[in-house]
C-alpha cells in the first residue's frame, strides 16, 4: 500500500533523512520516499497506517504533518 503525506518544514537532505528514519521505524513500513520540492512523503507499508502514528513520527523528526495528499 502506498500513501502520500504532506509534510511542512523540510528543506534539505538532512530533513528528509530525519523524517525517513522516524517513519521507517513504524511497524509495517517498507519504504519511504521524500520529495523536498513538494513536501510530499510517499510511504509504502504492508497495511494502512494510523494517521496519529505518522503524525507522531513526523513531529518527533521536528516537522509538521499537514495532511494526506
Amino acid at each position: 500500500m502506498e500513501t502520500v503525506y504532506v509534510v511542512k518544514g523540510m528543506t534539505c537532505g538532512h530533513c528528509a533523512g530525519s523524517v525517513t528514519s522516524e517513519l521507517t521505524a513504524l511497524p509495517g513500513v517498507e519504504g519511504v520516499d521524500v520529495a523536498l520540492e513538494t513536501g510530499n512523503v510517499t510511504v509504502k507499508s504492508a497495511a494502512a497506517l494510523e494517521l496519529d502514528q505518522v503524525r507522531a513520527a513526523v513531529d518527533e523528526a521536528g516537522y509538521e504533518l499537514v495532511g494526506v495528499a
